[in-house]
């Protein structure tokens, strides 16, 4: 490199240059990419995905980057996905204690084997869990057992203590493992290095603490190992054992653990869905059986007609963010929520304001050119001077309609979203809200998830009745509004980080979510009226699946989704967050990873103003000016 170069390199390009080499070291792959973005630190494919380093860092800060790179390095080389696809559970809390104890596992290899990784590793965790919420925990609902789970795997394969703000959520979960799950724990340093027995020894520790119920829960037979292989179309034949970092003659540093379970998920592959094809077959019985006595009504008003039951509403619940936690956890939630996403709160940002100078050029008014009488138009005096028998020219101003407008961003709250997703989807809408009320346009966010995993009190109520056959929905609905419609956003804008809560998010049941906000919307009396759902999956409840027929829930959203689409004034549109809802919708988009939600959901608001605006209200580009 000259010295002209030497003189032009930023000053953190030769920590990124050591980083880069020392993942693909760890690795074992040349191949492997590193680039630098704003967000946390996410492995997709080959490439590791790191946050911009500080300009000036501090050794704390270094130490947790280097550890960000050790863990995604460390998951390259020992973490086989088609083997974590089979083995893994399907959704909610047995797959996040799973994948939490797998990253333990990933980890504690390298740290046995590399001390200097193994300072990393501790740094990057004990910076995950600055924030201190778990060092004083009242009830088992506010401590998330994954997390409680990968803490004490990691100490027992490493030796290592779990940082000192986690005491309290160890403590009121340790007793409770121990005594289910306390001789499996005794067996797993001898599995550590192979990441097949390990996981089904995850599988035993799961099954003793009730996390799965029964082994249809698990992909671990060789039949659906195949299924699993087809489905995916991909080649899953011969079995990768990479098992181990393949130098340890490197040490990078490592730091920045608890990458959120969603950020490690984020990482894998989609979670597969279980549907099998007796599965298909059960839910298009379902459908036939319940067509010949349907009513007239609305599958929004009266459900029932069209084969979906409640089994009880009386423990159902909607609520504001704010009666969901006290003031003073919500300011700490919110700080903790800012420190997370400034960085992506620029490229947010970037985009609203493309979305705001759409929103206020239709809005401008407009002007109608060479009229016989109006507004003398000196633009066009130039031509009475070089012809001065032409007539002079007139323009006119006119106004554009630009209806009253109402956006609800109806957001997936389910486990599943938890880590990136969520705080992605928080940022978003915070920004959005923002600008759309900068442009007046009102603003309702809501979120939808259930009080509980596994069925609730309705499940209780069912068992107690003696578990009547085809009960309906058994789980307890929690509706969350966030903000209001008619609420500004400055009294808005804290209530957002209540999705950042741990034991917040659990399960989704999205068809009667996706009914409440469109009765709602049908409310207001504003003349368009814009739906947007954001998920990142399936309905998906443990009781009411196993309870129902195959694809229960998944039927009556559909259902929904079909009235709405052909019979209603909203504008119904939806972004999946690795999963496909355009096989749901009419109006939908993918997205492979959360960073891409706020272009999505852009776009998509772009897309939908500019309809119907007619031709004569739109200015040419370079006259049109912003106000």
């Amino acid at each position: 490199m000259s010295p002209l170069n030497k003189r032009k390199e930023g000053p953190t390009e030769p920590l990124k240059r050591s980083l880069a080499a020392c993942i693909r070291t760890i690795a074992g792959d040349g191949e492997v990419e590193v680039k630098y973005q704003s967000g946390q630190a996410v492995l997709i494919g080959k490439t590791v995905n790191l946050p911009e380093p500080p300009r000036a860092p501090t050794k704390r800060e270094v130490a947790v980057l280097r550890g960000a790179a050790d863990s995604l390095a460390l998951q390259a080389a020992c973490h086989d996905k088609q083997v974590h696809h089979r083995l893994a559970p399907s959704h909610g809390p047995a797959r996040d204690a799973f994948e939490a104890m797998e990253r333990a596992r990933i980890e504690a290899v390298g740290a046995s084997r590399m001390a200097g990784m193994a300072n990393n590793l501790t740094a990057k965790l004990e910076a995950s869990y600055a924030h201190g919420r778990f060092a004083v925990i009242r009830s088992r609902d506010d401590a998330p057992l994954a997390d409680a789970l990968a803490l004490m795997v990691r100490q027992k394969l490493t030796g290592a203590a779990p940082p000192k703000t986690t005491k309290g959520m160890i403590q009121s979960w340790r007793g409770w493992v121990e005594e289910r799950a306390g001789h499996l724990f005794d067996q797993l340093d001898d599995h550590v290095e192979d990441q097949e027995s390990f996981g089904r020894l995850m599988q035993e520790m799961l099954r003793a603490m009730d996390l799965i119920q029964d082994a249809q829960e698990t992909k671990s037979s060789e039949q659906d190992e195949e299924k699993d292989a087809s489905e995916g179309g991909s080649e899953a034949g011969d079995d990768n054992e990479s098992a181990e970092p393949k130098s340890e003659e490197t040490e990078p540093q490592d730091a920045s653990e608890h990458q959120d379970l969603g950020e490690f998920e984020d990482s894998l592959e989609p979670a597969p869905t279980d549907d099998d094809d007796d599965d298909d077959a059960d839910g298009e019985e379902a459908v036939e059986t319940t067509e010949p006595w349907r009513s007239n009504a609305s599958v929004l008003d009266d459900p029932e007609s069209f084969g979906y039951k409640v089994f009880s509403r009386k423990f159902d619940e909607e609520a504001a963010a704010e009666d969901l936690a006290s003031p003073e956890e919500l300011e700490r939630l919110h700080s903790f929520l800012d420190k997370e996403l400034r960085g992506l709160s620029s490229v947010v940002a970037r985009l609203a304001n493309r979305l705001q100078r759409r929103l206020l050029a239709q809005q401008n008014r407009a002007w109608h050119f060479d009229l016989e009488e109006g507004t003398l138009d000196s633009a066009r005096l130039t031509r009475v001077v070089t012809d001065p028998t032409a007539p002079l020219s007139f323009k006119q101003e006119c106004d554009i309609e630009f209806r009253d407008t109402v956006v609800t961003l109806l957001i997936d709250n389910s486990g599943s979203m938890r880590g990136r997703p969520i705080l992605v989807a928080a940022c978003c809408a915070d920004i959005l809200a923002r600008t759309l009320e900068r442009c007046g346009v009102k603003v309702e966010i809501l979120g939808f998830t259930t009080r509980a995993w596994k069925g609730g009190q309705s499940k209780e109520l069912w068992v107690h009745e003696g578990r009547p056959a085809n009960p309906g929905r058994l789980n307890d609905l929690r509706h969350i509004i966030y903000k209001t419609a008619d609420a500004p956003w400055r009294r808005a804008k804290k209530s957002l980080a209540l999705m950042m809560r741990e034991g917040i998010l659990k399960e989704n049941i999205d068809g009667e979510a996706l009914a409440w906000a469109h009765r709602r919307l049908l409310a207001r009396p504003e003349q368009r009226r814009i739906l947007m759902m954001i998920s990142d999956g399936e309905p998906v409840d443990d009781s009411t699946t196993t309870a129902n027929a195959g694809q229960y829930m998944e039927n009556h959203l559909r259902q929904v989704i079909e009235e709405i689409e052909a019979n209603s004034p909203v504008q119904l549109i939806a972004i999946g967050i690795q999963h496909d809802v355009t096989r749901y919708y009419r109006s939908a988009v993918r997205i492979t990873d959360p960073t891409e939600l706020a272009g999505a959901m852009t776009d998509k608001l772009v897309e939908l103003f500019e309809e119907n605006v007619p031709p004569q209200g739109r200015r040419p580009r370079r006259r049109r000016r912003l106000h």
